[in-house]
Order: structure tokens, then C-alpha cells, then sequence
């Protein structure tokens, strides 16, 4: 693009947006694709184009010259002069809670309008220096506001010394702290959110939760902060968003008794003592990423019981002597162009979904899902799809193969036309994950998947994508099979290529790092299969070597050259042929 075009192209987007490219959007058969990707970064406009990959900076002079914004001013509303006492200690004691404990909070009454019940008596909590008041009624459960309430009730009357506040959803439950002789304690202005917000915490964007940013003084100063929010849905949710913008290593938690669901039901069934002992006992907010031996307690019970079990079955039966399956594992998978690689993995998980019911997410470039839904249903019939030498399978056995592969497998597909990434593939795999429970994923092969915009180190952009890879199969138990090609191999003397392995592997030497599990399918000098597994991270899911297999062309169907049929079992020993521990890598 020429600098005088980009005034014309980012002179009124807005953050992140996608707009038309105007360097292949009109050349391109869906012309109204957005592929032009634009995120206001500071005072700079990037740009990614994730068809054409153009990419590049553009300072936006409007945004240079973009004034402060004033700060708004809070008007100050009418508060009640003269309020009527019994009627604010009536309520009070319906609460349970002493009047004389709260003589000093702003508490005010009189009569309000409240939309759909009409003009009824109410109890009114004054906030801050007369920005708002917001009252309930006295029956029922209608309320309304005077004003626009912002900042934290009771803040102000926060001790000087200090060193917990506990934090509460509503009034009500501020003042049954304070008649439990807990003194130090506000509560939120606007309720609780319906759920936690996935959007990244911006103070300067911030405007449903503005008031921990005004409060962040007290809030620093205090030792520790106890979040006292009901114990429902939207509790958790409200306690969950203030721990990610107080820290969570600071914030503690309440376990309320059975039946009841905040402060002031503890205070009404259990009495004041109850209450001090409810903040007492609070317990710390877990920690993001970080985790006690208590956490794991479960998990170190089945290890003693029932010690370390091999992964699942590969279903054929000398591949299980070099590996097993296991989900939260990555398999790294490598071979020259045509050696099988892709129609290896499809038998895995062909014999893993028959035998164990897992199902598959694949994300393949090189394999229309057409083609590779006929592939999959020649191994899963044992015929072949299409006619030939060997007849090929009935249409009510092509019927049943489509039925069973609907049930087990899913299709990753670039329909849009723009370029995977891993981004793309991933976020579609969770979804996979989550809703329909999927256990393996494949991706095949790596150089389909484009960089990141700005990514000009290849390894570095490889070694942060296994990264990934590695921790998204961990965090959703999932096992991923990553079909990667080598680079150029020259050949011996007699003509014949070396067998690849991890450090062979195009781009990075982190294919070989990363990886759990390193598989190299390989077509020897006489066509036969040869299976190298060139690396195993651990010991009990299996170990170095070579294993030959045949290959039956007509069905695409790998097995074991020993056995004609085999029914696996978890591998849950050593394989017989290691003779040593020093043969094992790790």
C-alpha cells in the first residue's frame, strides 16, 4: 500500500476490526471477505492481512491528537433531611441486626416510587458525599436509585490501621458484619454480574468496576481482602472478576453454612458469633497456576493403589511394544512425501475409536474431507472405497461407514478461503473439546499453517506454536498428532533416502524438543513399512525402536506382520526387548 492510501483505509476504523485488503481484496473470488485484520495499538494502527499476509504500522495523526478525556464530575443529589427511625430500626431488626450497631452508617427512609408497585415505604443507603442513594422498599424486594452510585458503600469509614476489608454484594450484608462487631467491610454499588467476562481488564476502559480503581488506595494498604458475595452463581461470578482486579493472592473467600446464602442469613439463623467466626475462618482464593500436594491428592492415591498404567492401545500389537496412547501428550509424526505418514495415524485413530469410542478433531490440508472420509471408511469396512482389482464395498456398508464416522471424527475446514493458523485451529478444537467431548487431534501437516503477523524468526515461531500445542493438549486432555515434513534428504550412494527423524524436521529443532512422542513412518529400500519411534518422554507409555508393518494397499489398513488379527491391552510394563534402562530416553 502507498502511504497516501492509508488515510483513506484506517482514517475511521475502530479496534480491533476487520475491514476489506486493498491488496488482494478485489483479485479474490469472495471480494466481500474481510481478511484485513486492524488493532489500535497506543497511538499506531497495525494491520494484518490473513489471506496475503501483508502487514505493517501506521500512526493515525487523529489519534496523536486525541485530547485527555475530562473526567466526569458527580453531581450531588437530595438526601432526606429528617428520616423516620422507627422505620429504619423495624427493618433492621427484621434483619436481625442491632440499630445501635449502625448508628453511624448513612442510612435514611422516606416514601419512593418503584416501578410496578407504586409509591411505597423505604429504607435508603446514602453512597459517598451525597452521590447517590439507593433505596428498597420496606416490603417486598423493589428497589430504585436517587443519583448513580460509583464508588465502593463505606469506603470513606475504612480505619486508618486496618488490615482486612471484607468486601460485600449487597447493604444489608455490610450492616450484619457491623452488628457482628466486623467494622472494616463495604460493599459493591452495582450487584454482581450474571457471569465472568472473558475481555482482558483495562483500568482506563473499565466502567462496570471503576470503583475498585478509585478504592486501589485503601485497597493496597490493607493486608487482606475477604470477598463476602452470595453464595450462588452470580456471587461466584462477582468474587472471580474483583480477585482478577485486586490479585488473587491476596483475596480470601467465606464457606457459608448449609441454607444459608449470604452475611445476613448467617447473622438471622446462627446469630453474631457465627459471623466472626465465618470471617475468621475464611480461606484463601486459589491461585491461577499454582497448586498445593493437596491439590493432587486424588491423582497420588491411584498411583499408589494402582500404580503408573500404559496409554491406550495403538490396536496393533508390535506398535504398542514402542508406544501407547495417552491424551495431554504430544506426538510429533515425520516422513518423506509418500511414505504413509497421514494414512498411519488415520489407522490410530480408526482402531482407537472402535475399541475405546474416542473421537477425533483433524485439521487436513492435504486431504479434502471427502477423500479422507473414504479413507477412513475403507479402514474402518476393510474394503475399498472406490472400484479397482478388489471389488470395492457395498453402498450399505459405505452407508455404515458414513454413519459410525459421523459419530467419531470432525472436520477442521478452511471454508472462507483465508489461512489456517494456529489460533484458527485450536479455537475450533476447544469448541470440539467442550461440547462434543473429542480426545485426539490432528493436524496435518505444519506448513500449511501460516506464521504469526510480525513472527520473522521461524524458529522462534515454531518453538512458541509446540508450546502451545503442548499446553493446550495438557489443559484439555486431549492427545495431538502433528504431521510435520523433513527437509530435503539426500540420498546415499545406492540411491536410497536416510530415515528421518526430529532434528531432521524442516524449520526447528524444537519438533524434536517439544515433543512427547517422535514417529517416523518410512518405506524401506523394499517398499516394506518400517515404524521409528525416535523418541518416548516416558517410560511406562513406551520406548525407542523400529517395528516393520504391512500395508495392504487396496484398504489403506496397516497391521501387524505377525499377527492377523489382534485384540490389544493397556501396555502397562516395560516391553520385553529393552534390555536396559540406559536404552530409554527421556
Amino acid at each position: 500500500m502507498e502511504n497516501n492510501d492509508y488515510a483513506h483505509i484506517f482514517g475511521n476504523v475502530f479496534d480491533d476490526c476487520r475491514i476489506n485488503c486493498p491488496e488482494c481484496g478485489d483479485t479474490r473470488k469472495k471480494k466481500n471477505q474481510k481478511t484485513l485484520s486492524v488493532t489500535i495499538e497506543g497511538n499506531d494502527c497495525l494491520y494484518y492481512c490473513h489471506h496475503c499476509h501483508i502487514s505493517g504500522k501506521w500512526k493515525r495523526p487523529d489519534l496523536y491528537q486525541k485530547p485527555e478525556p475530562v473526567p466526569q464530575k458527580v453531581r450531588a443529589i437530595s438526601v432526606p433531611v429528617a428520616s423516620d427511625q422507627s422505620l429504619i430500626s423495624n427493618y433492621l431488626e427484621s434483619r436481625s441486626i442491632n440499630p445501635e450497631s449502625v448508628a453511624d452508617f448513612q442510612i435514611v427512609s422516606g416514601r419512593k416510587y418503584f416501578h410496578g408497585a407504586g409509591e411505597l415505604p423505604a429504607i435508603g443507603f446514602v453512597y459517598g458525599d451525597k452521590e447517590a442513594v439507593k433505596w428498597r422498599s420496606m416490603e417486598g424486594k423493589h428497589f430504585t436509585q436517587d443519583g448513580a452510585a460509583r464508588t465502593l458503600w463505606g469506603i470513606e469509614a475504612l480505619s486508618e490501621d486496618a488490615k482486612q476489608l471484607v468486601i460485600c454484594e449487597g447493604e444489608t450484608d455490610r450492616l450484619a458484619l457491623a452488628s457482628s462487631g466486623v467494622f472494616d467491610s463495604v460493599s459493591v454499588p452495582n450487584g454482581a454480574p450474571q457471569k465472568v467476562s472473558g475481555k482482558k481488564v483495562d483500568p482506563e476502559e473499565d466502567g462496570k468496576f471503576s470503583y475498585v480503581w478509585d478504592a486501589r488506595e485503601q485497597i493496597e494498604k490493607v493486608e487482606k481482602i475477604i470477598l463476602a458475595c452470595d453464595d450462588d452463581e452470580a456471587g461466584f461470578a462477582l468474587a472471580e472478576e474483583l480477585a482478577r482486579r485486586i490479585g488473587r493472592a491476596k483475596c480470601w473467600t467465606l464457606s457459608y453454612p448449609e441454607g444459608c446464602n449470604d452475611i445476613n442469613d448467617v447473622l438471622k439463623a446462627h446469630g453474631e458469633e457465627a459471623v466472626q467466626n465465618l470471617v475468621r475462618d475464611a480461606v484463601p482464593v486459589p491461585l491461577e497456576g499454582i497448586y498445593s500436594a493437596d491439590d493432587y491428592t486424588k491423582d497420588i492415591d491411584h498411583l499408589y493403589t494402582d500404580g503408573i498404567v500404559g496409554g491406550a492401545s495403538t490396536g496393533i500389537a508390535s506398535v504398542d511394544q514402542l508406544f501407547t496412547v495417552v491424551t495431554g501428550q504430544l506426538t510429533v509424526v515425520t516422513g518423506i512425501p509418500g511414505s504413509g505418514k497421514s494414512e498411519f495415524i488415520d489407522q490410530i485413530m480408526v482402531n482407537l475409536a472402535k475399541r475405546d469410542e474416542w473421537k477425533f478433531a483433524i485439521a487436513s490440508f492435504e486431504n479434502p474431507p471427502p477423500l479422507h472420509i473414504a479413507k477412513l471408511s475403507e479402514k474402518y469396512i476393510g474394503k475399498p472405497f472406490f472400484d479397482g482389482n478388489t471389488p470395492k464395498m457395498a453402498e450399505e456398508e459405505k452407508n455404515d461407514a458414513m454413519k459410525w464416522i459421523n459419530e467419531h471424527f470432525l472436520f477442521l475446514e478452511q471454508r472462507g478461503g483465508e489461512s489456517a493458523t494456529i489460533d484458527s485451529i485450536l479455537d475450533r478444537a476447544k469448541q470440539a473439546v467442550m461440547r462434543l467431548g473429542v480426545r485426539g487431534l490432528v493436524i496435518d501437516p505444519y506448513n500449511y499453517i501460516a506464521q504469526s503477523s510480525g513472527q520473522d524468526n521461524e524458529h522462534k515461531g515454531i518453538n512458541d506454536m509446540l508450546t502451545r500445542l503442548v499446553v493446550f493438549a495438557r489443559a484439555h486432555d486431549v492427545h495431538i498428532w502433528f504431521i510435520a515434513h523433513p527437509a530435503k534428504m539426500m540420498t546415499d550412494q545406492h540411491g536410497l533416502t536416510p530415515v528421518p527423524k526430529g532434528m531432521n524436521i524442516s524449520g526447528s529443532a524444537a519438533f524434536f524438543a517439544k515433543a512427547d512422542i517422535g514417529l517416523t513412518v518410512h518405506l524401506d529400500k523394499d517398499k516394506n513399512v518400517e515404524i521409528h519411534c525416535w523418541k518416548c518422554r516416558f517410560k511406562w507409555v513406551g520406548g525407542t525402536g523400529v517395528v516393520n508393518l504391512d500395508y495392504d494397499i487396496p484398504t489403506g489398513r496397516y497391521s501387524d506382520v505377525e499377527y492377523e488379527e489382534f485384540v490389544p491391552e493397556a501396555i502397562n510394563h516395560k516391553p520385553d526387548w529393552q534390555e536396559s534402562d540406559d536404552d530409554w530416553e527421556f
